[in-house]
């Protein structure tokens, strides 16, 4: 997450917001968060992921979501936009976010690195769903899993 907006807004007016706006924006708690672009090595480890995530699902009831797919964290009143994220639950059928992933995976730059590893990753363990969350560097060799 980068540049705090100072004006606070509702769930509601968030994701109608979210419809029409050209640049994604993370919510927590009625601040918004606009999403930095990703670079060149972000964007290939997400997309080889999404890729080889979509080829093992395939035929069964999980789905699997790139980028542009938020994630919503009721108790936290949050909405997040993970790199990558899998659901298995028919349930989870909401158009423009899910709330029941079985994995989320974070790529993990400069700019996000310290949000991923604490806000996301204590807000992502209150989901019940939740049985790994990947933690992917995009400067280095290293994965990091932390499963239930």
């Amino acid at each position: 997450m980068s540049n705090l907006m100072l004006s606070r807004l509702s769930e509601h007016d968030y994701l109608q917001g979210e419809l029409s706006s050209e640049i994604r924006h993370e919510y927590v708690d009625g601040e918004i968060y606009a999403m930095a672009g990703a670079g060149e090595a972000h964007n290939l480890i997400a997309g080889n992921v999404f890729v080889k995530l979509r080829e093992f699902v395939r035929g069964g009831p999980c789905r699997v979501f790139i980028s542009d797919m938020k994630l919503h964290v009721k108790t936290w009143k949050a909405y997040y936009y993970p790199d990558v994220m899998v659901t298995c639950d028919p349930a989870d059928n909401q158009s423009y976010f899910k709330e029941r992933p079985s994995l989320v995976v974070e790529v993990l730059s400069h700019s996000t690195e310290s949000t991923d590893r604490r806000e996301k990753m204590l807000a992502y363990r209150t989901l019940s769903s939740l049985r790994e969350y990947v933690l992917i560097a995009a400067d280095k060799r290293q994965v990091e899993i932390y499963r239930r």
